[in-house]
């Protein structure tokens, strides 16, 4: 099995990567794959560019069996959909691997919102990172679709190559991106939030600070990913 991980990553950080890591050992996926997205459809535009947020998801996962940073999203332009996404997975590992998409449980909750929500459905499992004793509010159409397509544990998974919803209880790290660039921006300290290679590329580039000088202007590898 195949796990897919997508965000703005801006900046990644601790609580995107436990879980992430809590998933790939519970599931015994092959790889999970972080997928930064290009243009975000819920939510603000990333602060940091293409090339650093790509930067920092590898510098977070390097040394990491299994962790694999994926740019197609990067390199693709237009509204980041995990619906293109995954037909380009598709594409690449054909029909019969098994994908599971991880997604956190407050992104769950708005899951039908979604663009094409199941057709996704269609083309991978849902893995519903959930913290424990945290209650799940879904309303009824999700609530029966979930029911309808639960999945118990990993051989439900495994038995087909998407379909299922799968909830998995995850760490629970009380920290966010938002909360990152916050104190950033407040010239306080993140370390210990981050891995100490991407509060290195924050540094190096003065990225999030109030005042900064554009986060390209001395940062030139992975330009071709958004050019």
């Amino acid at each position: 099995m195949i796990g897919v991980f997508g965000g703005t990553f801006d900046p990644i950080h601790f609580g995107h990567l436990r879980p992430a890591l809590d998933c790939l050992e519970a599931l015994r996926l092959e790889e999970l794959r972080f997928v930064p997205l290009n243009q975000a459809v819920h939510r603000a535009q990333p602060s940091a560019p293409a090339a650093l947020r790509l930067a920092m998801l590898e510098a977070a996962i390097a040394g990491q069996p299994g962790f694999v940073a994926d740019p197609r999203e990067l390199e693709r332009s237009g509204p980041s959909y995990s619906y293109d996404t995954l037909l380009s997975l598709r594409a690449e590992l054909g029909a019969r691997v098994a994908l599971c998409l991880l997604i956190g449980a407050d992104a769950f909750a708005g899951f039908l919102a979604w663009h094409r929500p199941l057709d996704i459905l269609d083309l991978a499992h849902l893995v519903v990172m959930q913290r424990p004793e945290t209650p799940l509010h879904l309303d009824s159409e999700l609530a029966a679709l979930s029911q309808d397509r639960r999945a118990l544990n990993r051989a439900d998974l495994v038995a087909a190559p998407g379909g299922r919803i799968l909830f998995q209880p995850v760490t629970q790290i009380a920290v966010s991106a938002t909360c990152i660039r916050r104190l950033l921006a407040q010239g306080r300290s993140v370390r210990y939030l981050l891995p100490d290679g991407v509060l290195d590329l924050i540094q190096q580039n003065g990225l999030y600070c109030v005042t900064h000088p554009h986060p390209e202007s001395n940062y030139t590898n992975h330009t071709r990913i958004f050019r």
